[in-house]
């Protein structure tokens, strides 16, 4: 992952192996990306720091805060931020043309609820918010891991929901999104083996998957996925 123009280091490496939010991916920065971190990164992305977060201060207001794990490129995510203009969002990705390419679109649309964080979203969970300080955690298509040998890569595993659901306030949800059912089946699995956590769909007769939110985009991946006859399956729990 080696940018034509310099940009902050966001690799989130630790120093023991562990279950990460994240892999490191390849693609060049582009040169509007490279401006977007060199103009944008001092108001809108905030380092990590293994301390708890004060969101009134950097948002500068008192709303309700959600999570997003893994934005790729950001469409999603400024879309989102869009439509729910009075809740807070902090997005935390590693991936250095995804976060240019979301700072680019905060400044173009305008989003003063967006800040970003590229570094690992583990260590964020763990040291920068407290118990009970999320409204929400948004985890849309996380790497499959498709092989069998590389399931215990996926980042949906018994310690992180845990973690996660630790972090929600009651009543706050937690929606994830996969286009691969293997992956759905064992998300409905470890989600809801979870005590902490209530499937919203339980009763719906849906099998246990959600219906789509509004207030989640088609990608243009997942539109083509759809037109080839591919599933996309959503999964929204609260936190009891």
């Amino acid at each position: 992952m080696k940018p034509e123009s310099p940009t902050p280091d966001c690799t989130g490496a630790t120093s023991r192996p562990r279950i990460k939010s994240f892999v490191k991916r390849g693609g060049r920065t582009t040169t509007a990306q490279a401006r977007a971190w060199a103009e944008l990164g001092a108001r809108y992305l905030l380092p990590y720091a293994p301390q708890p977060l004060q969101p009134e201060p950097v948002f500068g207001r008192q709303a309700p805060l959600i999570l997003e794990i893994g934005f790729g490129m950001g469409e999603a995510s400024a879309h989102i931020a869009r439509l729910r203009p009075s809740d807070d969002f902090l997005c935390c990705e590693v991936h250095a043309p995804g976060v240019g390419a979301l700072l680019k679109r905060i400044d173009e649309q305008g989003l003063g609820n967006v800040r970003i964080v590229a570094h690992d979203a583990v260590e964020v969970l763990q040291h920068m918010l407290p118990e009970g300080s999320l409204a929400g955690v948004h985890i849309f298509f996380p790497d499959p891991w498709h092989k069998l040998r590389h399931h215990k890569r996926r980042l949906l595993q018994p310690p992180l929901v845990a973690l996660l659901a630790s972090r929600l306030q009651p009543g706050a949800y937690l929606h994830c999104a996969t286009d691969w059912q293997p992956y759905a089946e064992q998300m409905l699995q470890v989600l809801g083996a979870e005590p902490l956590l209530a499937n919203t769909a339980s009763a719906a007769g849906l099998g246990g998957y959600a219906p789509k939110p509004d207030y989640r985009p088609l990608t243009k991946f997942e539109q083509r996925g759809l037109r080839l006859g591919h599933g996309v399956w959503d999964l929204v729990f609260v936190r009891r």
